[in-house]
């Protein structure tokens, strides 16, 4: 199954209070889903070395209590944004 969008990738959303979306394939269905995540008001503050502990303690919290595929969650993607020091 061929698709035009990027799975798996960060990118800006141009749209609606969200900062940034992806697009993800879930593995039950086989459809290709976006997931939204991040407030467009507020920054990523990845570089201030207390602000990433405490918004990995509270998000890894999060999403231990998801149920299923991880990639679906926002709290997943808004992770590895912040730990990957996204620029986009």
């Amino acid at each position: 199954m061929s698709t035009d969008k990027p799975l798996n990738k960060i990118i800006r959303e141009t749209k609606g209070n969200k900062k940034f979306k992806v697009f993800v394939r879930d593995q039950s269905t086989n459809n290709v889903k976006t997931v939204r995540f991040g407030d467009a008001s507020m920054k990523i503050r990845s570089n201030n070395k207390n602000a990433k502990k405490s918004f990995n303690s509270r998000m890894k919290g999060v999403l231990a209590k998801v149920d299923g595929q991880k990639t679906l969650s926002p709290a997943y993607w808004s992770l590895r944004a912040w730990n990957s020091n996204l620029k986009v």
